[in-house]
C-alpha cells in the first residue's frame, strides 16, 4: 500500500473513522474479489464495509431511486457514466478492472472447442447473463455471433438475472453449461469444479469495468468512501484483482 494511503487511513483511525460503515454496490461477476478486499481493508482501517450484489443494470436503476449506496462498481463503463452524467455520482468513471468471459460446465462436456463446444447435443441449455442488464451478457452474446455459433444455439439459451444467477444455473445444473465471468471459476467456492475454458478475447469487446463515487457516500462518509475507492487501486487492491483473473490498468 502507498505510504500516502497509509498514512491516511491511521489518520482515519485516529478521527474515528474506524466506527463508519460504507455501502458498495458490486457487479455480481465482482462478489468473490470483494469478499477478499472487503477483508483486507476492514482489517487495515477497521472501516465496516457492506456490499450489495446484483447485476449493473439493477444497481444502477437502485441508486436512480435513491438507494443509499456510497460506491458503485460496475460491470462496464456506461452505468458509471449515465450516473455522472445525470448527478448522482461525483466522480468521472474510472475503470478498476477488465473482465474476461468463460465457458463452464459441471457436466461431461468437452469445451475445449471454446465457443463450438456450445453447438454440443448434450450442451441442451446454456445460461448466460441477460443483455439487458448485465454487460457480461452483452459480450456473451457478441462472441457467440462473431464465432458463427448463435444463429445455432438461441433457442437453447437461458437468460440469468446477472452473472449471479448465471452461475446458480449452472452449479444446480438447470444449466447443461453457461457463459460468466473468470472471476468465478477462480474463486475458492468452485475453483476445480468442473471444466471451462477462456473465451477468445478477439471475440468480444474489452469488459472495462468502471467506479464511481456516489453522491450518498461523499456527503455522509467522504473520508471513508475516498479510502476504500484508493484502497482498489492499491498495489494490494490490484493483486486481489489479478487473483480473480482480471487485468488491471
Amino acid at each position: 500500500m502507498k505510504k500516502s494511503l497509509l498514512l491516511f487511513l491511521v489518520s482515519l483511525a485516529a478521527m474515528g473513522a474506524v466506527a463508519e460503515e460504507i455501502t458498495v454496490a458490486t457487479a455480481a461477476n465482482v462478489q468473490f474479489a470483494m469478499a477478499e478486499l472487503q477483508k483486507t481493508f476492514e482489517k487495515e482501517t477497521g472501516i465496516t464495509v457492506r456490499t450489495v450484489i446484483s447485476s449493473s443494470g439493477k444497481l444502477t436503476a437502485q441508486i436512480k431511486s435513491g438507494a443509499p449506496f456510497d460506491l458503485f462498481l460496475s460491470a462496464n463503463m456506461k452505468y458509471p457514466e449515465y450516473l455522472r452524467k445525470h448527478g448522482f455520482a461525483v466522480t468521472e468513471p474510472r475503470v478498476y478492472a477488465y473482465g474476461s468471459l468463460v465457458i463452464w460446465t459441471l457436466k461431461p462436456i468437452d469445451t475445449k472447442a471454446g465457443l463450438k463446444s456450445l453447438t454440443n447435443p448434450a450442451a441442451e441449455r446454456i445460461a448466460i447473463p441477460n443483455p439487458k442488464n448485465a454487460p457480461y451478457g452483452i459480450q456473451a452474446l457478441k462472441a457467440m455471433q462473431n464465432a458463427g455459433v448463435y444463429d445455432a444455439v438461441k433457442s437453447k439459451l437461458i437468460y440469468a438475472e446477472s452473472v449471479s444467477q448465471t452461475n446458480q444455473y449452472i452449479v444446480s445444473k438447470a444449466a447443461d453449461i453457461g457463459m460468466t465471468a473468470k472471476s468465478v471459476v477462480l474463486s475458492p467456492k468452485v475453483a476445480g469444479k468442473g471444466s471451462f475454458v477462456d473465451v477468445d478475447p478477439a471475440l468480444y469487446s474489452p469488459i472495462q469495468q468502471g467506479v464511481v463515487i456516489l453522491k450518498h457516500g461523499e456527503k455522509n462518509h467522504p473520508n471513508a468512501v475516498r479510502a476504500f475507492y484508493d484502497f482498489l487501486f492499491s498495489p494490494q487492491g490490484r493483486k486481489i484483482f489479478k487473483t480473480y483473473g482480471y487485468i488491471t490498468p
